[in-house]
Order: structure tokens, then C-alpha cells, then sequence
């Protein structure tokens, strides 16, 4: 019965790659708004019936692409991370804003799905949270590592509303609590500015404007890193690690 019951792990290992593989085809000629359940069976030649035992809905099978997107853009990040192990922390960061940009630009409908424009009528569910953090994730890791090492300078910026500081002290009790309040402001902002630079480079918004966008990314990743406070001018004050 083990044996059985492993050929059938196998095929059906093997057909819903083959099903999101399709639908994957069907995302970068259609876009994620016009895809079909049936249209994939039809295209791989299964009955519809049959497809919906692996992805009952089409929410389903967007649910199911979204996380394998978030998981590889995810792994690139952490291979970068893992790969700059030792190096100054403003080269750290650098790279795995490097990975998560080399990445989006490998998969441009891919990275579309899941930083672009939202599908009508699909609402994410809980399930695409974890591998949604895991890009910011890594870059968080940057910084804590810096705390730790007493290497992590003060944010640049203005000092913080009351209401933003209330929002993201929030947000870091919950998440990094061993980091200070504008530091966690901080890397919210670089963040989303990380992701801005990727999606006007992805979506065309950088056409005529920046050629060399490669070394561009880098200068940029660069001064957002010292925005974060990872690049301190030398004598620059450093905020005590814990």
C-alpha cells in the first residue's frame, strides 16, 4: 500500500506543478484579473472537474502562486543575507536589496502578482503571511545585527509625530523589539522604497530615464542603508548594542 499510496504523492506532486506552471503561462500572456480555471484544464488537457480536485477556485490557485512567489523572492533574500555573512553591514544590506531586485527583474509577472496591482475580487488570505515576511525579514536581520554588534548609527530623518511614533512602537513591540522606535521607523521607509525602485524599474517607469539601472539600484540600496543607519560617517555615534 506505501508504494500505492507513494505514486499517487508523486502524480499529484507532478500534476499541480504542471497546473501552476500553466497558470503561470496564462499570467504573463493575460494577467492574474483573466485567469481561468478552465482554461488551464483546457490547456492541459484535464476536464475541469478534474482540476478543481487539486485548486477548487480560482482564489485557490492565485492563493497558491502568491505564496510560491513571496517563497522565492523570500529564498533569494535569505541566500543573499546568508551569503554576506561577516561582511559591514551596509554591504549586507546592499545585497539582499540586490537579491530581491534581481529577483523581481527575472520575474517580472511573478513580482507583479504579488506587488502590483491588486486582482479584482481576490482578498489574500492569513496563509500568505508568513512568506510574505520573509524579504523583510532578512534586511530586519541586517540590522539587528548591527545592534548586536554595536555597529547600527542613529537614523537619518526628522524626529518622529507623536501619532507615527505611536504606530511603529507598535509595530516594533510586536516585531523587533531590541530596536529603537525611529530606527524601526526607519527601516519601514526603506522598505517600501526598496520596493518603489524595483517596481518602477519592472513596470517601465524608468524607461528613457535611468539606463544603467544595476548600478543605480546599488547607489540607492547604499544611501538607504545609511538612512537606516548602517552606514555612519566615521565618528559617528553608534546606538548601544543589547
Amino acid at each position: 500500500m506505501s508504494v500505492i499510496r507513494g505514486a499517487r504523492e508523486r502524480a499529484r506532486t507532478e500534476v499541480t506543478a504542471a497546473i501552476k506552471e500553466e497558470a503561470r503561462r496564462q499570467l504573463a500572456a493575460e494577467g492574474a484579473a483573466r485567469l481561468s480555471l478552465r482554461a488551464v484544464a483546457r490547456e492541459l488537457g484535464m476536464a475541469s472537474s478534474a482540476l478543481y480536485r487539486y485548486f477548487p477556485s480560482r482564489d485557490d490557485l492565485l492563493t497558491a502562486l502568491i505564496i510560491d512567489a513571496y517563497d522565492a523572492v523570500g529564498a533569494a533574500a535569505e541566500e543573499a543575507l546568508a551569503a554576506t555573512e561577516g561582511a559591514a553591514p551596509a554591504d549586507r544590506w546592499i545585497g539582499v536589496c540586490r537579491a530581491l531586485r534581481d529577483w523581481a527583474v527575472d520575474h517580472p509577472h511573478e513580482y507583479g502578482l504579488v506587488y502590483g496591482s491588486p486582482v479584482p475580487g481576490y482578498a489574500a488570505p492569513q496563509d500568505t503571511v508568513a512568506s510574505a515576511a520573509r524579504g523583510a525579514l532578512s534586511l530586519i536581520a541586517v540590522v539587528r545585527d548591527a545592534r548586536r554588534d554595536g555597529v547600527l548609527g542613529p537614523p537619518q530623518g526628522r524626529p518622529l509625530a507623536g501619532e507615527v511614533r505611536d504606530d511603529l512602537a507598535a509595530l516594533g513591540s510586536e516585531l523587533v523589539p531590541e530596536l529603537p522606535v525611529p530606527t524601526v521607523a526607519a527601516l519601514v521607509a526603506a522598505w517600501a522604497q526598496v520596493f518603489g525602485l524595483v517596481s518602477f524599474e519592472v513596470f517601465g517607469q524608468f524607461n528613457g530615464v535611468v539606463g544603467a539601472r544595476g548600478p543605480f539600484f546599488d547607489q540607492s540600496a547604499a544611501a538607504l542603508a545609511a538612512q537606516v543607519g548602517l552606514a555612519p560617517a566615521d565618528g559617528a555615534a553608534v546606538l548601544p548594542a543589547k
